[in-house]
């Protein structure tokens, strides 16, 4: 099982809009995805017309706002087809707190602990993180395995990057296998020239890691009003072409590379 964090350190870089369509198109292309909120503002259900009545923070604890007692398959939510949500929101405000409460070896490594489904259940777990720092933060980066950092080609966009390596090479003292696999330029506008030169910097500094650019796109940004990913919204936009080049050349290759198409 891939468990992929997208995360940085500065927000409206796209790292919703690109875990939420990178999670439905794994999932349209037959792969079974669980999508984890870890951001208090909860906006991938909003982003996928979905209303949970539980989520992260019960799977967690245990627990419902009552204090009653609840199974963590049952604060799962199904989403679409192949793909499921742990919903986030206003109540990871909570689970931080309860965090701090645990013994330092809970307080980091509980998601991991608990974020183990039985095996062949699936193939993908993808983390949309909060940016900034915080235990949840060490908590989802001690989950996973590989991060995709989506950098927006526009305004500091590389003071951000460099602030989020700093949090990545102190979780990778915890976390060994933690590696930066992508890094997902945003809000590409060929119009610009600024857009153009962070482009060209980050492949001149991480050449390796650097995929296609996401193009800004006024239907990318329209879709979530709707509740929907772009697949669904506008299939032909140039936002779907984008995030089906990422999968595609990215995640699925690796996939394809590391364990050939055997059925999961």
């Amino acid at each position: 099982m891939r468990k992929i964090a997208v995360a940085m350190a500065k927000g409206g870089v796209g790292k919703t809009t690109t875990a939420v369509n990178l999670a439905h198109g794994l999932a349209s292309q037959g792969k079974r995805v669980l999508l984890v909120d870890c951001d208090t503002q909860g906006q991938v259900a909003k982003f996928l017309g979905e209303k949970p009545p539980y989520g992260l923070y019960e799977f967690i604890t245990e627990r419902r706002a009552d204090g009653q007692h609840i199974a963590r398959n049952n604060t799962i939510h199904p989403s679409r087809r192949n793909l499921w949500i742990l919903d986030g929101g206003i109540r990871l405000v909570e689970l931080k707190n309860w965090l701090g409460e645990q013994s330092r070896e809970i307080r980091q490594t509980v998601l991991a602990q608990k974020l183990v489904p039985k095996e062949g259940m699936l193939d993908f777990l993808i983390f949309d993180c909060a940016p900034g720092w915080d235990v949840l933060s060490v908590n989802i980066l001690m989950a996973a395995k590989e991060v995709l950092c989506p950098v927006a080609l526009q305004g500091p966009s590389l003071q951000g990057l460099k602030t989020f390596f700093r949090y990545l090479q102190s979780a990778q003292k915890l976390n060994l296998d933690l590696r930066l696999e992508y890094i997902l330029p945003t809000m590409f506008d060929r119009r610009t020239r600024q857009s153009h030169k962070i482009l060209e910097q980050l492949k001149k500094y991480f050449s390796r890691q650097v995929c296609d650019p996401i193009h800004y796109n006024v239907r990318l940004s329209e879709a979530p009003s709707f509740g929907q990913t772009i697949f669904e919204y506008e299939d032909r936009a140039q936002g779907a072409s984008d995030y089906k080049c990422l999968i595609e050349k990215g995640c699925l290759k690796i996939f394809y590379f590391l364990f050939g198409t055997a059925d999961y």
